[in-house]
């Protein structure tokens, strides 16, 4: 996976760095620079809402731990350490990924037959999950989130999703227009997200700074995993790229890393949507002509540095 997601990125090289300054957008929000403490309370109910899975990486089997909160929570300190200091430790940055075969009926000496699935430490989900109730409160109260981002967001799902661009669409045939739709589909999305650019996003797009940022930036570097099959392990190697498999914040910090693509379809008049990695673009048009053609093959060639164009309405549905 690590070498398909180096592979990937080395085709657009040019692409991986950040914005250059000019094209940064500032920020009109107040800064994230402290984390707000974790209380004991707070420690049990976080403990209750995750899945009680033990990794082999755990001092003791989770289910017993999650038994034993109440000893437990007023004593977690290594929690508000790691978010005071803005540091994580690499054993909580350490994953382990068992192959799995993904059918029953397929071929077990075939690589390609397996899915890895990754595991991080009980502890670490938790640290984890604290962070990602503060950032969620965050985007929440400032508004950061892509309204048109079905994929990780509360009260969203693939039928919400499904249900909107099926009604537009059809919304459109109704009024005797033509309806242009692209459907993208990103490869090894997840394993090619550049730490670099995602430290950038965070810090230009979020306002994100001091220890906080500082945390992400400990998040992200340094981390390992290795494989586990059949009582053999692998050399432990260095994560380089993507967002962390089998983590909490790992969806959260991909749709964070795709704000851009948004503002870059905004500026070009064409609707869309997306969930998680696949995105939808329809365009509504009288006639098919190479002025239509022409605005969806410039949004597609990502010339984000149009003037802002108005979003192209739906038309109206006749329909009460």
């Amino acid at each position: 996976i690590q070498n398909q997601g180096n592979l990937l990125r080395g085709h657009f090289s040019s692409n991986i760095h950040p914005p250059p300054p000019s094209h940064t957008p500032t920020s009109t929000h107040p800064p994230l620079h402290t984390f707000v403490p974790v209380s004991p309370p707070s420690v049990t109910k976080l403990i209750l809402s995750l899945k009680p899975i033990t990794c082999s990486l755990d001092p003791i089997p989770t289910p017993l731990l999650i038994s034993q909160r109440h000893l437990l929570a007023p004593h977690i300190d290594i929690v508000n350490l790691s978010l005071f200091s803005g540091s994580v430790p690499i054993p909580l940055k350490t994953a382990i990924i068992t192959p799995t075969l993904k059918k029953p009926s397929l071929d077990a000496s075939q690589l390609s037959s397996y899915r890895p699935s990754s595991n991080l430490p009980f502890l670490s989900k938790f640290l984890e999950r604290v962070v990602a109730s503060h950032l969620h409160s965050f985007l929440s109260t400032h508004s950061l989130f892509e309204p048109l981002q079905s994929g990780f967001h509360t009260v969203h799902s693939t039928e919400t999703a499904l249900v909107k661009v099926t009604n537009d669409i059809l919304t459109i045939c109704d009024q005797g227009s033509l309806c242009l739709l692209v459907l993208l589909d990103l490869s090894a999305a997840f394993d090619t997200v550049d730490h670099a650019i995602l430290l950038h996003r965070l810090s230009s797009h979020l306002n994100l700074q001091g220890p906080v940022l500082e945390w992400f930036r400990s998040y992200l570097s340094h981390r390992l995993h290795f494989v586990s099959t059949n009582g053999f392990f692998s050399t432990p190697r260095t994560v380089s790229c993507g967002v962390p498999q089998g983590s909490v914040l790992g969806p959260l910090l991909f749709n964070l890393y795709m704000l851009p693509l948004g503002d870059i379809i905004r500026r070009h008049g064409v609707n869309f949507h997306m969930y998680a990695d696949d995105t939808q673009l329809y365009l509504s048009s009288s006639t098919l002509n190479s002025t239509t053609t022409d605005v969806l093959t410039a949004c597609l060639q990502g010339h984000s540095l149009l003037p802002l164009q108005p979003t192209i309405p739906l038309p109206t549905c006749p329909y009460p």
